[in-house]
């Protein structure tokens, strides 16, 4: 399905989605979000015509974080955008914040800190981005231009190089652990490691 390849490309922030799609039935297409883990913390809000007490009681138990039925106030909508957004970004924050133990290897996201055998490690911003964004996903391939709009959110020109280049020196600076960055060829690369 088109959306869904485009979600995992491009994950947006929030979902507004209505229950009367063209192709799919919009609370199919939130089951099918909510059960995929690549995609399944994206927040969705119903945003539909139908009405009935059961219409709601389905939606948020297909995984919706809200309900908002038609006609609206734009107020309104606004002010429940901004709620679930709230809700999921203190989730995600705390998550993310978390320390990452890999045997030697301490990755300390509050702190922006990195650790071999409690020597820091000197990265720079975006080493330190692409370096959580592996170990936070074990084993995803990630492409190039994943890791482009990940890491560097197409701030500026950057191009392909570039990745290889900074990944090339984060492996120099991750010494035996740069190993765990696996090329996977003519696709991209992943993480490859064991956790404690």
């Amino acid at each position: 399905m088109e959306a869904l390849k485009e979600l995992k490309k491009n994950p947006p922030d929030l979902i507004l989605l209505d229950i009367m799609l063209p192709d799919i039935d919009g609370l199919e297409f939130c089951k099918i979000v909510k059960s995929d883990k690549e995609i399944s913390d994206i927040p969705i809000i119903m945003l539909t015509a139908k009405s009935t007490e059961i219409d709601k009681i389905v939606g948020l138990e297909l995984g919706a974080d809200d309900y908002v039925t038609k006609p609206f106030s734009f107020k309104e909508l606004i002010a429940r955008i901004r709620a679930v957004l709230r809700r999921t970004q203190r989730k995600t924050t705390s998550e993310d914040n978390k320390d990452i133990t890999i045997k030697d290897l301490r990755i300390k996201p509050e702190e922006f800190k990195v650790l071999i055998e409690d020597k820091e490690i000197s990265l720079t911003s975006k080493e330190f981005r692409l370096l959580l964004l592996f170990v936070k996903s074990p084993e995803k391939v990630f492409s190039r231009e994943e890791i482009l709009n990940k890491v560097w959110e197409r701030e500026y020109d950057v191009y392909d190089r570039t990745v290889d280049v900074h990944i090339k020196h984060l492996r120099e600076k991750l010494k035996e652990y740069g190993k765990c960055i696996k090329t996977v060829r003519g696709v991209g690369y992943k993480w490859e490691c064991e956790k404690n």
